[in-house]
């Protein structure tokens, strides 16, 4: 079957959920993917920064078939082998003392307003049933129903109410409305490092360790959601240790899971995550062997490969190159790592016309709020291959 195939399966059969490329694609490897009629395309999205280490990493790929011949579910009914060792890695890794394992990005999430909200009820002391977690517009948590009610992009949520109440949400980046919106009853402040679902949105330097001080001094707890900012994307470990920034509460997702399988994690210390009690979270499939197995060996693949201090010495020559390209469509490039945003002006007439362009010269990127076109590529590339790209970049950039 050819492309045109695969897609008029897909609109008839599928829910028209996405938007995306008309791009129907059957490998990877490293870098690269090839589609059903054998056009060869870098991969300048990485699933989200679901894949860090690249498309079907060996060193992932044989964790992953070695596990999955000799046990891949039990349930936390049942222990199992992998989910210890995973446990302690990551928290040697990150220097937190507790981790609980989930599956989507989205599922950290909510276990992480959970865990807030029973810190503040049992901690903190607020009335039951009145915690107040504060957010920052133009955020990107998730799709689930809690997730949405506190979305400032009425696409999300005009047709899915009513909401879940006890969320706050200032304009991002704006620490003294921060301040502002705490009252006894702020159990949390939760954000992205990094908007990246938001536009590649950086806030000015300062902002996370403001908020640091403040939830310090206030007894509140700050929450990082570095799902796709995390390990490694942005040319550290987390987003937050540019500022030096230890969050209370860190929600991990994507990379962890290497591209195979979905993984995340909640990370704090005892104090906080100790507080769950047998019966009051958990998920059939959060921590089983497969994912555990998968999960350490993604996070020995970033730190084996060196692939965080790969994403800073890259990104920054990746970022440079993009600015110095003389388009008159272009209005800002910005960026952190291998996370970097292109932002043209309301005159190109969107960005997905150009993500169509690059398509054509064999790159994949795409469009995140209409104007702006996001490059986040695997952090195992290399120079050679960003260079071959930027010459197709700026052919597409200086169109008409």
């Amino acid at each position: 079957m050819k492309t045109s195939d695969y897609i008029h399966i897909e609109d008839q059969y599928g829910a028209h959920n996405y938007k995306p490329l008309d791009v129907v694609i059957e490998k990877g490897e490293g870098v690269w993917v090839y589609d059903v009629d054998c056009n060869q395309y870098l991969d300048c999205l990485s699933a989200y920064s679901a894949l860090n280490q690249g498309h079907v990493h060996p060193a992932i790929l044989k964790a992953f078939t070695e596990q999955a011949q000799k046990l891949t579910l039990t349930s936390r009914a049942f222990r199992n082998d992998q989910l210890p060792l995973f446990y302690k890695e990551l928290c040697d890794l990150s220097g937190y003392e507790m981790a609980i394992a989930m599956n989507s990005g989205a599922e950290g999430v909510e276990t992480a307003l959970k865990i807030a909200r029973k810190w503040g009820y049992v901690t903190k002391n607020i009335p039951r049933h009145q915690a107040e977690i504060i957010v920052a517009d133009g955020n990107f948590h998730g799709r689930t129903i809690s997730i949405i009610s506190f979305s400032s992009e009425k696409f999300y949520k005009d047709d899915f109410g009513p909401f879940t109440p006890g969320f706050i949400s200032v304009p991002y980046g704006d620490i003294e409305a921060i301040k502002a919106a705490i009252t006894p009853n702020t159990t949390a402040i939760m954000l992205e490092p990094i908007q990246g679902e938001g536009g590649v949105i950086i806030p000015p330097h300062g902002y996370l360790k403001a908020i640091r001080r403040i939830c310090d001094e206030m007894k509140i707890l700050f929450i990082a959601d570095e799902i796709q900012t995390g390990l490694g994307r942005t040319g550290k470990l987390f987003a937050c240790d540019h500022e030096e920034v230890r969050p209370d509460i860190m929600i991990l997702g994507k990379a962890l899971g290497g591209g195979f399988y979905p993984v995340s994690a909640v990370l704090s210390d005892k104090n906080i995550l100790g507080l769950f009690q047998p019966g009051e979270h958990g998920s059939t499939f959060g921590g089983n062997p497969l994912a555990a197995a998968v999960a350490r060996a993604s996070l020995k693949v970033l730190t084996d490969e060196h692939l965080i201090e790969n994403a800073a010495e890259l990104g920054n020559y990746f970022q440079d190159q993009l600015a110095e390209i003389p388009s008159k469509h272009v209005k800002e490039v910005r960026g952190k790592g291998l996370l970097i945003g292109v932002e043209l002006t309301p005159e190109a007439g969107g960005a997905r016309r150009f993500c169509e362009n690059l398509q054509k010269q064999g790159i994949l990127a795409k469009e995140t709020h209409d104007t702006i076109i996001r490059f986040a590529p695997p952090l195992i590339i290399d120079k050679t291959t960003i260079d071959w790209a930027l010459e197709k970049i700026r052919n597409v950039l200086l169109l008409d």
